[in-house]
């Protein structure tokens, strides 16, 4: 279960905060093939991220660099699924690596560590934001290395500037695998409303299913 707590004022929704499901790694520093001499940590975050150096391939994640974060992401992708087996310990159901995690190297601004993330989806696309649970993922890498302590504020960034606040609530463990708690915040802004219904007369509210014209 994800929990959420929206802070809200003047009738609007300011911030959304959500606590995530446990998040942990499953590799590290595993080398991927054929990709140069590149190494890559593999963590899930509700979905299984493998996390690159974006300074190993040479980017600064900028905005200029799109097509070409796109390109290599989904090539990391591709390669590090085949080559780095990673099945949730606790749900087989998710066995595969998801995204490509371009992750820029950290600094400390007021006291406060931040870092920029370039996340790249299928069939490939960058995420505007920092990405909830790519931000997940690397909270629980970023945990496992020592790198952010339990309590503390850390700030991502996406390749456009936005932000999530984040940070890790407790440690604790899944399927025998040392995993965290994370706590990733930030703003949305609505976009549309949908209404759906039943219609009283209709005769399959529930929908139909006919199996034979499901092919393989």
């Amino acid at each position: 279960m994800v929990e959420a707590v929206c802070e809200c004022s003047d009738g609007r929704c300011r911030r959304l905060t959500f606590r995530n499901v446990a998040s942990f790694v499953m590799h590290r520093d595993a080398p991927v093939e054929g990709i140069g001499a590149l190494k890559a940590d593999v963590a899930y975050g509700g979905m299984i991220y493998c996390i690159v150096d974006a300074q190993g391939p040479s980017f600064d994640l900028a905005r200029d660099e799109a097509r070409d974060l796109v390109r290599i992401g989904e090539r990391i992708k591709a390669a590090a699924a085949e080559q780095l087996p990673s099945v949730h310990p606790e749900n087989p159901g998710i066995h595969t690596i998801n995204q490509t995690l371009l992750a820029g190297p950290i600094r400390v601004e007021h006291g406060v560590k931040r870092s920029k993330n370039a996340v790249v989806a299928s069939p490939g696309r960058l995420d505007r934001c920092p990405c909830g649970t790519g931000t997940s993922a690397r909270l629980a890498l970023l945990h496992a290395q020592g790198e952010i302590v339990t309590g503390k504020l850390f700030v991502l960034e996406s390749i456009i500037d936005t932000e999530f606040r984040s940070r890790v609530v407790e440690a604790t463990a899944v399927g025998g695998v040392p995993a965290m708690v994370p706590e990733v915040s930030g703003r949305a802004r609505l976009t549309g409303i949908s209404h759906y219904g039943v219609d009283p007369e209709d005769p399959f509210p529930e929908g139909y299913r006919l199996n034979d014209t499901w092919f393989a």
